[in-house]
């Protein structure tokens, strides 16, 4: 697991490395997140070595890992998988064969999408309701108990509310991840507008917080725009 797709490649493909060692019939799994694009070429050089490759990117965070409660999304071929299941079920619970390699990418990309935009949301309605006067904890635990209701709003929208933006889950990775996302629309010709909105929110956290917030610090961006903490009073 790397962090980045240059990462990858030097490791799998650069002087001493992986792909030098492999005998044919070994397995390469990367549950990095990283582009899909680069992945399926990745997944090709290592099939030409007559080795199975199967791209495995996770999400859960810190929590879902200590408790071995990761979602595993996995690109590759289904024999392929179902040798390697055994490794995924000790750390994973929901652990998904989504497709042809690739596809394990495309599905973190598309969860990292729904991430960001979801941490937006929580963020502004949870400004809306403090810059009104009504208390923000009181607005999001009404809200847990309707169709509003996500991890995000229980995990994050309580990060905001208490001020806790030590890192979980860095700005910079986020940010790295829908620059994935919005590498891949340029590639299909697709537009991705509130993506790219939030892309730029993020952005402007690292320009003002530094890469080391939490991504739930989204929200101290929308703050600075409004001129209002949620929680302040007035």
């Amino acid at each position: 697991m790397l962090p980045d797709t240059p990462d990858v490649e030097a490791v799998l493909f650069g002087r001493g490395g992986v792909a030098e060692g492999l005998n044919p019939g070994k397995i390469v799994v990367d549950m990095s997140s990283i582009s899909p694009i680069a992945t399926r070429k990745f997944a090709q050089r290592i099939s030409e070595l007559e080795c199975g490759y199967l791209d495995a990117p996770v999400s859960g965070g810190e929590v879902g890992a200590r408790a071995a409660m990761l979602t595993i999304m996995v690109g590759g071929v289904a024999d392929v998988f179902d040798r390697v299941r055994p490794v995924f079920d000790v750390m994973g619970k929901n652990i998904t064969l989504i497709g042809e390699n690739g596809a394990g990418q495309t599905a973190k990309v598309a969860n990292q999408i729904i991430v960001a935009l979801t941490i937006e949301a929580v963020g502004e309605a949870l400004l809306f309701a403090s810059r009104t006067g009504a208390d923000p904890a009181k607005v999001r635990q009404a809200l847990m108990g309707g169709f509003a209701s996500s991890k995000v709003l229980e995990v994050h929208g309580e990060r905001m509310i208490r001020r806790n933006f030590e890192p979980g889950f860095r700005v910079s990775l986020h940010r790295k991840d829908l620059n994935l996302a919005l590498e891949g629309a340029r590639a299909l010709n697709l537009s991705l507008p509130n993506t790219a909105v939030c892309h730029e929110l993020l952005n402007s956290a690292i320009a003002n917080f530094g890469e080391n917030l939490d991504h739930s610090g989204l929200v101290r961006v929308v703050e600075r725009l409004a001129g209002h903490e949620i929680g302040q009073s007035g």
